[in-house]
């Protein structure tokens, strides 16, 4: 059982007063019981599992979530993310050419039989990658980006680092095992690609919180390649909501679900990445290590059944918050002696559903050596306030905003600067007086 109950923390300030005032404190309300399925009751059968709140970063459902595992083609979010933000960042265009080479040409797997000297854009050949999983696609772009795979791979392994996967370590751009590569292009290095289910669920939060149209290549159902291929490549994401209507398909159909990515290799099992979104809340949901392809999504969606039955996003802290006990700070040469403070910003998190007035912890640290001299601009950032909110059994969460000036704070006059430090004068006397009895 989870209790909750309100602690005073904080008052709103939409428009900061001149002069601050001791921050409201709201009317305790009566204490909360929020009981939450436990990951053991939802019976998983797979070697790893996570579900994340992409906007917060909060994991609601961790299962070995950080243990390195082989990814397969779900390694293709990265060589997906990598050629969309180069296409954002107008390195190049989605109708810029690409001249296929060797190597995509000699890959296995999933493909689409693309040749050397073959011709396709952009475009073409990242709706292969995203709705086939194409693996001679996928190389072609590494290439066309990076002049080789490995270079391609580099970049990979950084951006990786930038992201704070803690485990992910990258051969490829498609995620085959390394025996299963064109030899002539494999790297010199033993190792092969791993991730762990959470550092999945990090490049998926990246997709889709910085390429949030990423969804216009991902819920494309069939995509025939080329006018002359007999019959259009299936996607592999049997949750498109879309395929609630095929009859194929339809038992896995999901609500809200439109991306990510799937993955298969006889070392990694069954994978898969998945994002939905209802009620404005989206979720990601990565499965590692399922024994079939079909219960890759039959788990997938005990997961994301965890997170919207279960959870929902909510406001804890406001804006232009004055918090109680730190309404003011000490202003230096000022026409006031103090200036009123608020927060710049509000605190978001994750909360069961059914909670009312959460029960947050808040820590003020002001800036250390920053004494505040006259004039001082509104907005000037003072300090840093951290709210913390913590649910039984799960890790804490966490965020910190500004503590900023409401007003400015404009310098005395020579007149009243000289009468302030008089009047300091003669209590400093009268204080030294005092302490001789």
């Amino acid at each position: 059982m989870l209790l909750f109950s309100v602690v005073p923390v904080m008052a709103s300030a939409s428009s900061p007063a001149p002069s601050a005032q001791p921050a409201a404190v709201a009317a305790p309300a009566a204490k909360q019981t929020v009981k939450l399925p436990t990951v053991e009751s939802l019976n998983l059968n797979l070697q790893s599992a996570i579900l994340m709140e992409p906007t917060t970063g909060q994991v609601l459902l961790s299962l070995n979530a950080d243990k390195p595992l082989p990814p397969a083609s779900m390694t293709k979010m990265m060589t997906e993310y990598l050629v969309a933000d180069a296409v954002k960042n107008g390195q190049f265009g989605w109708d810029t050419q690409v001249t296929v080479g060797e190597n995509a040409s000699k890959q296995i797997g999933s493909r689409i039989f693309l040749a050397a000297g073959d011709i396709h854009t952009v475009k073409e050949l990242y709706i292969a990658m995203a709705v086939g999983s194409a693996n001679d696609a996928t190389v072609a772009l590494a290439e066309f980006m990076s002049g080789s795979e490995q270079e391609f791979v580099s970049l990979m392994n950084q951006t990786a680092q930038k992201m704070g996967m803690k485990t992910a370590y990258f051969i490829n751009s498609t995620g085959l095992s390394r025996a299963d590569m064109p030899e002539k292009f494999r790297p010199q290095t033993d190792k092969e690609t791993v991730m762990s289910a959470k550092d999945a669920a990090i490049l998926a939060q990246h997709i889709v919180t910085e390429h949030p149209d990423f969804s216009q290549f991902t819920t494309i159902q069939s995509y025939k390649f080329r006018e002359r291929d007999t019959a259009p490549m299936i996607n592999y994401n049997w949750m498109l909501e879309s395929n609630k209507n095929i009859p194929n398909f339809k038992a896995y159909a999901y609500e809200g679900l439109d991306g990510l990515k799937t993955g298969h290799t006889s070392s990694a099992g069954n994978c898969f990445t998945g994002t939905a979104v209802r009620d404005g809340m989206r979720l990601i949901s990565v499965v590692m290590g399922a024994d079939s392809e079909a219960h890759r999504f039959t788990e997938t969606k005990k997961v994301l059944d965890f997170g919207f039955n279960n959870f929902e996003v909510q406001q804890v802290a406001a804006p232009k918050a004055v918090i109680a006990g730190h309404e003011t700070v000490a202003v230096d040469k000022g026409k006031k002696s103090k200036v009123g403070v608020v927060t710049d910003a509000g605190a978001t998190f994750m909360v069961p559903k059914g909670t009312n007035a959460p029960a947050i912890a808040t820590t003020v640290k002001l800036d250390e050596n920053s004494k505040l001299v006259a004039p001082i601009a509104q907005g000037t950032k003072v300090g840093k306030v951290t709210y913390v909110y913590t649910i039984n059994g799960m890790q804490p969460q966490q965020t910190t905003v500004n503590l900023i000036t409401s007003e400015e704070a404009e310098k005395a006059g020579w007149f009243k600067l000289l009468m302030r430090a008089i009047g300091d004068l003669f209590r400093d006397l009268f204080k030294g007086i005092k302490n001789l009895f």
